[in-house]
């Protein structure tokens, strides 16, 4: 009887772990490049529980009790991220670019190491290197001159602009994709970053419309994938479970109850 007051409040646990989510998701649903959280569930592990219950006189077949468990209720296996791409939305910033498929911006960080970025909302840092929203600049590093009037990103990352000295575009950096075997090995940091864990693999680099990766498209950004609906859907859900393992929690207190009121 005490196994089910433990199983139920697992239960309860993993669907509390499951509306943090869902509330993430939630809150995030317009950040650009946002990707929604989802919480992977496992059964915990089984013991042996009916030992002497299929007996004859228990009125099981004999071979009833074999490969059962008693389980021990449930557990969240990871909380990972979906990196489906969302929708592109026009901005019409001169510094707003999305990518039109699959590949990560590459920064790099204060301390030297690099993170990989959706969120294409792009600015030039005081010492004129072009960097995401944060400040931190892309890699390899494009620096724009002072007096450009204007840039231009073309659908395969190439960067020009011109100057009033010059009355051609005048290239000044390429922008790289990099792209992962498995996103979902990647490790968020918040402000749309994520660092590569050795589970991603590999980091792949390449130019954006080449081989596998996506093209650049400036003054657009890329949307959350977060979809409301989907989201209000699983919170209903998530919130149904809560309760029933509440109530089996609620009834495993009652009959102990019972039990303790037997010699009254």
């Amino acid at each position: 009887m005490i196994d089910s007051l433990y199983i139920g409040a697992s239960g309860m646990q993993a669907q509390q772990l499951n509306v943090n989510a869902i509330s993430n998701n939630l809150a995030n649903m317009t950040t650009p490049a946002y990707k929604k959280d989802r919480v992977n569930f496992q059964d915990l592990m089984y013991r042996s529980g009916l030992a002497g219950a299929a007996g004859p006189e228990s009125g099981m077949g004999a071979g009833a009790a074999l490969g059962a468990g008693v389980g021990s209720g449930v557990g969240v296996a990871a909380i990972i991220k979906l990196f489906q791409n969302g929708e592109l939305k026009k901005t019409d910033g001169p510094l707003d670019i999305a990518i039109s498929g699959k590949g990560f911006l590459e920064v790099t960080l204060p301390d030297g190491s690099s993170a990989y970025t959706r969120a294409g909302a792009l600015q030039v840092t005081p010492e004129g290197l072009l960097a995401n929203s944060t400040g931190y600049a892309l890699h390899p590093a494009i620096r724009i001159p002072a007096d450009a009037k204007d840039v231009l990103i073309d659908a395969a990352g190439k960067v020009t602009v011109s100057t009033p000295t010059d009355k051609n575009r005048v290239e000044v950096g390429q922008i790289e994709l990099v792209d992962f075997v498995n996103p979902a090995g990647l490790t968020p940091l918040g402000e749309n970053l994520f660092v590569a864990r050795e589970e991603a693999g590999t980091p792949i680099t390449g130019a954006p419309g080449t081989e596998t990766f996506g093209k650049i498209s400036q003054g657009y950004l890329e949307a959350s994938n977060v979809k409301l609906v989907d989201e209000m859907m699983s919170l209903i859900l998530a919130q149904r479970a809560y309760e029933m393992n509440a109530k089996a929690v609620q009834a495993a207190d009652e009959m102990l109850g019972i039990v303790n009121n037997l010699r009254r």
